[in-house]
């Protein structure tokens, strides 16, 4: 299994962060198998959605609604409603994996690989990326 690590900086804002240039970098001479996308905080999740149209800022409103910014959460330290952060992976999940064949992702026409974080107290991401070969 070959895997890397890659840093992004989310910043202070919640945010919905397009990857899919560096997962399909990462898999273009890799041949055909699986990539597996994977982001190890307890803060942040991994969505396949269309992006930069408007479904990253409707993603980010509906969890707004979903998981509200208040004082309503028992995790309480950080900013406040910071616990709603801890919950949203069990929405938006910290994985997806993607087929690969010959070296080509092979997401719909509008997909995209997208880091979800909410939590506006720590402004650098991991993800790791890793590839499953079939032989």
């Amino acid at each position: 299994m070959d895997t890397e690590i890659r840093h992004y900086r989310t910043g202070d804002v919640e945010r919905v962060l397009d990857v899919t240039r560096d997962c399909a970098s990462f898999v273009s001479s890799r041949g055909s198998g699986l990539l597996h996308v994977f982001v190890p905080h307890a803060t942040a999740g991994i969505a396949i959605l269309e992006a930069g149209a408007g479904s990253d800022d409707d993603l980010l409103a509906a969890l707004a609604d979903l998981l509200p910014a208040d004082d309503r959460w028992r995790h309480r330290h950080g900013s406040p409603g910071h616990g709603r952060a801890h919950v949203m992976p069990a929405f938006v999940p910290p994985y997806a994996s993607v087929p690969v064949i010959d070296g080509e992702l092979t997401l719909g026409t509008w997909q995209s690989i997208c880091l979800v974080d909410l939590n506006v107290d720590n402004p650098v991401r991991d993800v790791r990326f890793s590839f499953l070969s079939g032989g």
